[in-house]
């Protein structure tokens, strides 16, 4: 929701005490999020057996948002029970104060922290006496698209569910259509991950940035015996997404398979600004009992300047554009390196950015690495590059772009609405081009392949254009 200054809204999530469903949760609701709307989106998903609660509690001396979703005998899963995720290393308990309307403190003792680990892809049982329902990715599917959330927050929490599915897929040599989603396909789970959707959808923010996560080390009890930590599930996340985990103090998850999941699916960036202005601050509280961990994870609301300022030039076709053009050969850097590199460069606010096929001296094979920016941000990206690839020096110059008015749009397709981008060519005809990540997303949403709703997004741009 960028602003007439070409000013836009971030989140930036600080991720020292680990991420969960439900402090994610609490910590948009303690920046401002609509708890009303968000309680009324809730009642309509068409799942039972729970009950969600919002208070203020106080965490390591801070004064924290707590979001719980209370869930009857039938569904009862015992996240929290510390004896039988640790044994003997995890029967500490820590006070809360909670704060009700009458300003009275009551105190409970009640456990920190996150959702429980174990996502399998086999049946259990938590050794309590409870079995839960076991949902495919389908199943979670049809849950969500059964609510009354918007069509962005149910886009939202798809990409997050269809994230989870992708690695426990993996976990557990599956697809992501046949595994069944055990304690992630729970009613909890479905509910935390859709409140998720429905604040980030309400606070309407630009960005989601998260430099790294805090994990903690040990083992876990899973569906499956002790695990060690990170789960397979987090751990996968972690690998495909490129999210980096900071190694903690603590014998304990400190992230879980949602928190993972959230991030892998609504980052949009790795690394912080260059500088930002805070607008807000929320915390939202843990329930596990964990030592050296403040147990709250803060998410920042800040204005932040636009990844492209100038680019409200491109408004004006007639405008040349000054930008900065990078480039540098390569012949001894890995192709995963310079991918990953790439992927750097466009969260960090290239233009463009891309690798060309050369034949360099000797005959040798290399690349040669192409890098677009303004010139506000070249110093940055020059610094990604040296430091993420084996090149010795850089060449820049300074070009002129020429662009054409364009402006965002949706069509509506048998698969939902998808954005475009609508681009007004000097004679006055329209072109539209569907949005690499919103037909991603209609996929992942509907179980389609790429081309097929690509092909769709074109057919109804085309009609709509006529």
């Amino acid at each position: 929701m960028s602003n007439e200054q070409g000013r836009q809204r971030a989140l930036i999530f600080d991720g020292t005490s680990g991420i969960s469903g439900d402090m994610t949760v609490a910590a948009l609701l303690d920046l401002g999020a609509s708890e009303e709307r968000l309680m009324a989106a809730l009642a309509t998903l068409p799942v039972h057996g729970f009950e969600a609660r919002v208070s203020r509690v106080t965490k390591s001396g801070l004064s924290a948002c707590d979001f719980d979703v209370v869930l009857d005998d039938e569904h009862q899963n015992h996240d929290h029970d510390m004896a039988w995720l640790f044994g003997e290393n995890g029967t500490d308990e820590h006070e809360h104060h909670h704060h009700h309307d009458g300003g009275h403190e009551h105190h409970h003792h009640h456990d920190e922290g996150h959702e429980h680990c174990h996502e399998h892809a086999h049946g259990h049982d938590h050794g309590h006496g409870h079995h839960h329902a076991h949902r495919s990715l389908a199943d979670v599917r049809a849950v969500i698209e059964a609510s009354g959330l918007t069509a962005r927050a149910k886009e939202l929490a798809l990409a997050v569910f269809g994230k989870l599915a992708e690695a426990e897929a993996k976990a557990h040599g599956a697809t992501p259509d046949t595994v069944m989603l055990h304690e992630v396909g729970a009613v909890d789970s479905i509910v935390d991950i859709c409140a998720v959707a429905a604040c980030l959808d309400d606070l309407g923010v630009d960005q989601v940035v998260v430099p790294c996560l805090s994990e903690g080390h040990g083992t876990i009890r899973c569906a499956h015996g002790m695990m060690p930590i990170p789960v397979p599930a987090v751990a996968n996340l972690c690998s495909a997404a490129g999210i980096e985990l900071v190694p903690a103090p603590v014998h304990g998850e400190l992230v879980t398979p949602t928190g993972a999941a959230i991030v892998a699916a609504l980052r949009t960036s790795a690394e912080l600004p260059d500088s930002y202005r805070i607008l807000a601050c929320g915390y939202g509280a843990g329930k596990r009992a964990y030592e050296n961990t403040a147990g709250v994870l803060r998410v920042t609301l800040a204005e932040v300047a636009g990844a492209r300022d100038e680019e409200a030039a491109d408004d004006d076709p007639g405008a040349e554009h000054p930008v900065t053009k990078l480039e540098c050969d390569l012949d001894d850097c890995t192709g995963e390196a310079l991918g990953r590199t790439i992927e750097l460069l466009m969260a960090a606010g290239a233009r463009d950015a891309h690798a060309v096929p050369v034949v360099m001296k000797k005959g040798r094979p290399g690349y040669q690495l192409e890098v677009i920016c303004d010139e506000s941000n070249q110093q940055q990206l020059m610094d990604l590059i040296f430091e993420n690839t084996t090149t010795i020096g850089i060449r820049s110059m300074t070009m002129l772009r020429h662009p054409l008015r364009r402006q965002p749009d949706e069509v509506q397709t048998r698969f939902g609405s998808i954005a475009t981008k609508r681009v007004v060519l000097p004679n006055g005809s329209v072109r539209s081009y569907p949005e690499y990540g919103s037909v991603v997303a209609a996929c992942e949403r509907t179980g389609a392949s790429f081309q097929e709703v690509f092909r769709a997004v074109e057919a109804a741009a085309v009609e709509a254009d006529a």
